[in-house]
């Protein structure tokens, strides 16, 4: 093939009709002007003018010139490459393969740039062509991921298999530090041998109150999680029950008699044959409700400020307690044969229901409504607590002032519970703002534990778990509706039931074997839940029972009362 000269010049011009002519010096021939009008004639398949050139006047001929980049980018394939291929250092131009030259770049530090052929690396030549990002496994189920320095201890009110993961981990670390003779938390390297020490001062604060305060096992926790129900074992309707967290319209009897206000009457469920029974319809609405410590007869306070005690086996009214309330009265508390009642003006009377002039003593430490009493087991003491946040512990020989006013909470206080595995330990729940579980020794009245549980609390009842120990039960309001359970002195939750009820959570009380818990809400379901196992003294307690004497001492008392 010809070339054209290089003192050959061929100039392009545009005339009014639009076309690009070629003027041909004199000296060229013909098959060479053959080949320039086919490279430059413009049909379709040749690449149309580039945009940004200035349309030139008709009459005027301009030598164009083809721009030329100095830095030319490379393109990539658009293939999909394998995976593990590791990228190579020269990369050129597939644009353009006819060039001489293919431009490559060098892998370095600072930006990319364009370098010789003779600069390229020599072993770059055999790697494969790059792919994608570098791909890293996933080790949370791994051996190492159990040996994470980062796993921390979840929080108590955290699911139950969160806490079985924390402490398998824990217990992995553990065999792996043994089997190496590791010490956990510890230097593992001493660049210098420490001193022979003789006696060190004993560090109290890592010794734990109660040797028994180690986390439960996960094989403990897993098993204990299980046994929780997930639905409950009864449902009964509730139809007519007040939504008002402050009142107490349900209570369980020693007998295994359940009694729940409903508006203005009060119904009575046989919980060993199941039988229903209507006690008593008053004149105003219900707004508490307890039993006497041998479940023979129930006092009901009135949104009136009167309270009637009801004779369980006759339904007829024994008396009517006047006390002085002007509002109504929305806890009460039994001890032997003296009620305690609160009322919405933050005072409480001590009546003593064996006398005509059964008022004895009035305690006014309260600047709200009380909405919870809870006495202790034998009877030497009980709490109190309000709407002004306050708990009251008091000794019922100096009801003068109370022993300790606690004022730890942020909101209401109407869960209370004493322990009857540990006669001085009382917990108390706070409420929409609070939304904590607080612990005293009633001995020292000193603070013991703290249980953070992000929910309203309207009740606290004790119980025991199989293998586990001690367990309190906490039920919700505002704003899971849930079921908690946690361990004591662990603080560890246990089991959960989420969304037990559709609305909040009012009240919930223990049968008297401490093995069901009763619970009532908003959405006027009355439901049972089996939480607990029977604990060795309560089986003694429930086994070694007089009946002869309890039904004489009933019988005593109605008498008395009747006198009066």
């Amino acid at each position: 093939m010809s070339t054209v000269s290089p003192n050959k010049s061929i100039v392009f011009k545009n005339n009014n009709n639009s076309n690009n002519v070629l003027r041909q010096d004199e000296n060229i021939s013909t098959g060479e002007l053959s080949i320039i009008k086919k490279r430059h004639s413009p049909n379709k398949d040749h690449s149309p003018r580039r945009n940004y050139l200035q349309p030139v006047s008709p009459n005027v001929a301009r030598t164009i010139e083809t721009p030329k980049s100095k830095f030319q980018r490379p393109q990539l394939s658009t293939t999909r490459p394998s995976l593990n291929i590791r990228s190579k250092s020269t990369l050129s131009n597939s644009s353009n393969k006819s060039t001489n030259n293919p431009f490559k770049l060098r892998r370095t530090n600072s930006l990319i740039q364009p370098s010789s052929s003779t600069a390229s690396l020599s072993s770059s030549a055999d790697l494969p062509q790059a792919t994608t990002d570098r791909f890293i496994p996933s080790r949370h189920n791994s051996v190492t991921g159990k040996l994470e320095i980062s796993n921390e201890e979840p929080l108590p009110n955290a699911s139950p298999q969160s806490h079985i993961k924390a402490q398998t981990s824990k217990l992995y670390k553990s065999f792996v530090a043994d089997a190496f003779g590791l010490k956990l938390e510890s230097k593992i390297l001493l660049y210098n041998v420490e001193p022979p020490t003789k006696k060190q001062a004993i560090d109290l604060y890592k010794i734990p109150a109660n040797k028994t305060s180690n986390r439960l096992t996960p094989s403990q926790a897993s098993a204990r999680a299980k046994k929780v129900p997930t639905a409950p074992e009864r449902v009964l309707d509730a139809p007519g029950i007040v939504d008002d967290f402050y009142l107490n319209l349900l209570s369980w009897s020693s007998t295994n008699l359940l009694a729940i206000g409903l508006e203005d009457s009060v119904y009575v469920w046989n919980a060993s044959t199941g039988a229903v029974g209507l006690l008593c319809v008053c004149n105003t609405i219900v707004t508490s409700l307890n039993w006497s410590q041998d479940g023979s007869y129930i006092s009901i306070g009135k949104d009136d400020g009167i309270i009637e005690i009801w004779d369980i086996e006759t339904n007829t009214k024994l008396r009517t307690i006047s006390s002085g309330h002007l509002t109504r009265i929305a806890s009460q508390s039994w001890s032997n044969h003296v009620l305690t009642s609160g009322s919405r003006m933050g005072n409480m009377y001590h009546s003593d229901v064996r006398i005509a002039q059964h008022l004895t003593t009035t305690l006014t430490s309260h600047q709200a409504e009380i909405c919870g009493i809870e006495y202790k087991q034998d009877g030497s003491q009980f709490a109190s607590g309000g709407n002004d946040n306050l708990v009251c512990i008091w000794d019922i020989k100096k009801t003068d002032k109370p022993l300790f006013i606690k004022n730890n909470h942020k909101a209401a206080v109407k869960a209370l519970s004493w322990c009857q595995y540990q006669p001085n330990l009382l917990a108390t729940g706070g409420g929409s703002t609070d939304k904590t579980i607080h612990f005293w020794n009633t001995s020292t009245g000193s603070r013991v534990n703290t249980i953070e549980t992000g929910s309203q609390i309207s009740s606290l009842n004790w119980g025991y778990a199989n293998g586990i120990g001690m367990e309190i039960v906490a039920t919700h309001g505002f704003p899971t509706n849930d079921i908690s359970i946690f361990n004591y002195p662990t603080l560890q939750k246990t089991g959960e039931i989420n969304n037990a009820h559709d609305t909040r959570i009012l009240n919930g009380v223990l049968s008297p074997d401490n093995l069901t818990l009763a619970t009532v809400a908003g959405d006027e379901n009355l439901k049972f839940w089996s939480l607990f196992d029977l604990y060795k003294d309560k089986k003694r307690e429930l086994n070694n029972i007089n009946e002869f004497d309890e039904h004489h001492e009933t019988k005593r008392m109605k008498k008395i009362m009747n006198l009066r």
